[in-house]
């Protein structure tokens, strides 16, 4: 079905729902082909909203009967919606009785309930349980559900719900049923069910609270000896969260099943956890670190949803990051938690800074921009985004810092205690750390703290700095702006707090004593930005100092700051913040690399001066810094985070300097790269701690590094070792990091090892999702990339209708290699509109995230900015596209 031109849903237009839902019994007769669904609700009007119809909402669901307490009743069908204009008045409880059919087998959105590998699956969110039933599908309608499952036992032997199991057993004709009641209420979007042939890793666990519970990770036969570092994460998050916020397994048990078809990363059913296989399975031979670390870190996301965001959830959609923020910000709390020492965490919060600059700064410069709670919507699907997780995450950690550890965990209380059980919005929880917290910044600056929540686009902080060497003080000016994004032209001033230290020339830290106070108060301090500017003096400051700012990434701002190369070289080699040390580094890469950019004609070689190289090299054979931590540093800025910095982008120039400084990195320091190399292997028993995924890390940069010399020097030494590295290694990290190596440096013994790898893992779905992205995210070398990937598109294993694999392939391409995917033909684009119009036509969730890899075409300069125009428009002009596709691209045309 194709939708029409759709009105946006507007957030101030929200009101309660004219009925609430106390209790639902459902009972499925599974069948691939014709799903029949009894679903019996008690409801009862709310008499806080004048009196209404009934409107359920329903998608392409074969309506049979409707009964209301126990009789025929008239109804009426709008819009997708069931309406019911007779019932009884008051608040007597009615019994609703709706009994239809549904035909997974034929649901290719993966939406509602639908069939992978003749396995049933459900996912609900954001509004996928009206395509099981008619119901009040939205999140402030909190409901009792019970549900019986009966099914063909020999093919679907395994029945799942929500809640625990009170009853199960046999029924005529070789089927079985299971009944199962969850004890806690819940929106619909929290529902599933799952049946099929599965095995389950099992643990029992006792909770702090000296309660029992059963554990289980359900896969498909044959998979379930990869379970082990999943359910070894979920026990660690069950212990992390009653340890750090006091919240226990409220469950008889806890259950995540794995499936290959799926939209997401995964879903927190209330205690059946729904994954993608590809944050379940993991074995040493089929995964790498960083396999590991997400499996980690998405089973903890998932779990610690049971309690911020299903006992209390949203209560509308616009809340959306209500949970998904907060739960974000525990998640990357239990990683880095779990990592153990502070290089470690330090590592783990630059790789999520990354991934925030490089994915979230660009949607809010761009036309799908934001607030984290927004204002308005056509299709909710479309904000489930970097906004509302990354930078989410940022805000709530803002609070964090705000109030303290300490002061973050009363205010976590205190939200619990009010909202337990209740769909309550952002607002609700920014009112309860601060008033668990009353003599907090964050209490004094409330009410301009919470333009956080409503204001979209990314603020820009300036930091000037004033050192008066005959008073020995130094006066640091902060100012703010934010430019305007759609539909909001203006911005009030944020609450900005800006962590900072100051360095003498030495390199030692300068204690702080603002001017007035009697004493130094340490060498850190945070300075609360409320105001359009302020300025703020130290003294007793012997030298010019050089600052350094925002700390830890201490809010999710731009900063701009003249430091010198001598300051950012100090910084590099100085700063007792990791995140700012890695910070200058890559502040001095992308000034050499935006200079050459936007040098006239050819830029002048070597692109990498002397002391850039010796800094690089310091880093590197530093005894002190943590192998992970060298790894970020020597890793130069991607070609997407350039790109942003420059007002128009040329994309191939981008690819081409940023090359060549990889091989010139590669060459001066090709002695250090052998000596990372040798010194950081990991012999003995694979373990995936973050020690030594770091030295496996740091290896893995410097193989890829002697690659990239060896194809300049024409040596044959290296890409050898790497091949035959690639053959022996014992765990899936080194050999596909060899592999990695020989491609991109576009070797000729990287096909023979492409050849090898698929023969090897051409049985493992994940494993070769892997391989398809490595090829389509290649580095560019005239052209050769697109041939390559319509190849891959032919191949036997290539399923567009997968998720994870047409992510592998296309996504990899269109959203992750710029330097392949901006063609000066436009070849590139031409695909990408081939790719979204195609998919929208059985996915359209998987389509509009594609259409997301245009966002940024306005800045590109010519020609590609015409022919990136020219391929949006033609899939705009489409008119069966979905509300999701067509929403995103008709964003991106609009004016500015």
């Amino acid at each position: 079905m194709r939708e029409g031109q759709a009105t946006a849903i507007q957030r101030l237009d929200y009101t309660a729902p004219a009925f609430w839902i106390d209790t639902v019994d459902l009972t499925f007769d599974l069948d691939p082909a014709k799903t029949r669904v009894l679903n019996k609700m008690r409801i009862r009007r709310n008499l806080d909203v004048p009196a209404q119809p009934l409107r359920l909402d329903g998608e392409e669901l074969n309506l049979a009967r409707v009964m209301v307490n126990g009789g025929g009743t008239s109804f009426k069908m709008e819009d997708n919606q069931l309406v019911l204009e007779n019932l009884p008045e008051g608040d007597a409880p009615i019994d609703l009785e709706i009994f239809t059919t549904c035909a997974p087998a034929k649901n290719t959105q993966l939406s509602g309930l639908y069939v992978s590998h003749d396995t049933f699956f459900t996912q609900c969110e954001a509004e996928g349980f009206r395509r099981i039933t008619y119901f009040l599908d939205r999140p402030d309608v909190m409901a009792s559900y019970t549900v019986t499952l009966r099914a063909n036992k020999a093919l679907y032997p395994v029945l799942l719900s929500n809640g625990n199991l009170v009853e199960s057993g046999d029924l005529e004709d070789g089927r079985h049923f299971a009944k199962w009641a969850d004890p806690h209420k819940k929106p619909s979007y929290l529902f599933a069910l799952v049946a099929g042939k599965l095995v389950a890793r099992e643990q029992q666990i006792k909770s702090r609270a000296g309660n029992n519970h059963l554990l289980q990770v359900f896969v498909r036969p044959g998979d379930l000896e990869k379970t082990e570092h999943a359910m070894n994460s979920l026990m660690a998050s069950v212990a992390w969260d009653e340890a750090r916020f006091g919240l226990s397994l409220d469950l008889d048990r806890f259950m995540i099943v794995a499936t290959s078809d799926f939209n997401m990363g995964a879903m927190e059913n209330k205690g059946l956890n729904i994954f993608n296989t590809k944050y379940v399975l993991a074995s040493q031979s089929t995964a790498t670190d960083v396999d590991y670390a997400n499996i980690e870190s998405v089973v903890g996301h998932e779990y610690f949803h049971n309690w911020t965001g299903n006992r209390i959830t949203c209560r509308d959609w616009f809340q959306l990051s209500l949970k998904e923020g907060l739960t974000v910000f525990r998640d990357q709390e239990f990683s880095m938690d779990m990592a153990g020492s502070d290089s470690a965490r330090a590592v783990k919060r630059i790789e999520d800074v990354r991934v925030l600059r490089t994915v979230q700064f660009p949607e809010d410069a761009g036309p799908m921009a934001h607030p984290v709670r927004p204002d308005s919507y056509v299709e909710i699907n479309n904000f489930y985004t970097v906004t509302i997780y990354e930078k989410g995450a940022e805000v709530v950690r803002m609070q964090h810092n705000l109030v303290g550890r300490d002061g973050f965990a009363q205010g976590m209380k205190l939200y619990f205690e009010r909202h337990d059980g209740h769909a309550v919005t952002c607002d609700d929880f920014v009112q309860a750390m601060a008033d668990a917290n009353p003599d907090s910044p964050l209490a004094h600056h409330l009410e301009p703290f919470k333009r956080w929540y409503s204001q979209a686009g990314t603020p820009r902080v300036r930091a000037e700095g004033q050192y008066n060497a005959d008073a020995r003080t130094y006066t640091l000016t902060l100012s703010q702006s934010c430019p305007a994004t759609p539909g909001q032209p203006t911005k009030q001033p944020f609450v900005i707090p800006v962590s900072l230290g100051l360095l003498g020339a030495d390199g030692r830290a300068i204690a702080l004593q603002q001017e007035g106070d009697s004493e130094a108060s340490g060498t850190q301090g945070t300075i609360v930005l409320t105001e359009p500017s302020m300025s703020i003096t130290f003294a007793n400051v012997d030298s010019q100092p050089v600052p350094s700012l925002l700390r830890g990434f201490s809010a999710p701002v731009i900063l701009e700051c003249d430091f010198s190369d001598a300051d950012l070289l100090n910084l590099l080699a100085h700063d007792t913040d990791p995140f700012n040390r890695w910070e200058a580094g890559q502040r001095l890469a992308l000034r050499l690399a935006t200079a050459a950019i936007q040098a006239p004609g050819e830029w002048q070689q070597p692109l990498l001066p002397p002391e850039f190289l010796e800094a690089m090299r310091d880093v590197l054979r530093n005894p002190a810094l943590d192998a992970a931590f060298k790894e970020l540093v020597l890793t130069l800025p991607s070609e997407a985070y350039i790109a942003e910095q420059l007002d128009e982008v040329d994309p191939q120039r981008i690819h081409a300097v940023r090359e060549a400084m990889r091989a010139e990195l590669a060459s001066a320091l090709h002695a250090d790269w052998i000596w990372a190399y040798e010194e950081h292997q990991t012999p003995g028993a694979y373990r995936p701690d973050a020690a030594s995924a770091g030295r496996r890390a740091l290896a893995g940069l410097a193989l890829t590094m002697l690659c990239l010399a060896a194809r300049q020097s024409g040596d044959t030494l290296w890409p050898g070792k790497t091949y035959q590295r690639f053959k022996d290694a014992g765990n899936m990290t080194d050999r596909f990091g060899a592999l990695a190596a020989l491609v991109g440096s576009d070797h000729e013994l990287a096909q023979p090892a492409l050849q090898r790898f698929h023969a090897m893992f051409r049985d493992e779905a994940l494993v070769l999702d892997k391989w398809f992205a490595l090829q389509a995210g290649a580095p560019d070398r005239n052209g050769n990339i697109l041939p390559a990937v319509r190849a891959l598109m032919t191949h036997a294993d290539f399923q567009i209708k997968n998720p994870n694999r047409a992510r592998s392939v296309i996504f990899s391409y269109c959203n992750a290699n710029p330097g392949a995917f901006h063609r000066a033909d436009g070849a590139g684009y031409a695909y990408w509109a081939d790719r979204v119009l195609e998919l929208d036509t059985f996915n359209p969730q998987v389509a509009s995230r594609l259409a997301r890899a245009m966002d940024r075409w306005r800045k590109l300069a010519e020609p590609y900015r015409t022919l990136a125009r020219e391929a949006i428009e033609r899939v705009a002009a489409q008119s069966t596209l979905s509300n999701d596709v067509r929403e995103v691209v008709t964003r991106s045309l609009a004016d500015e």
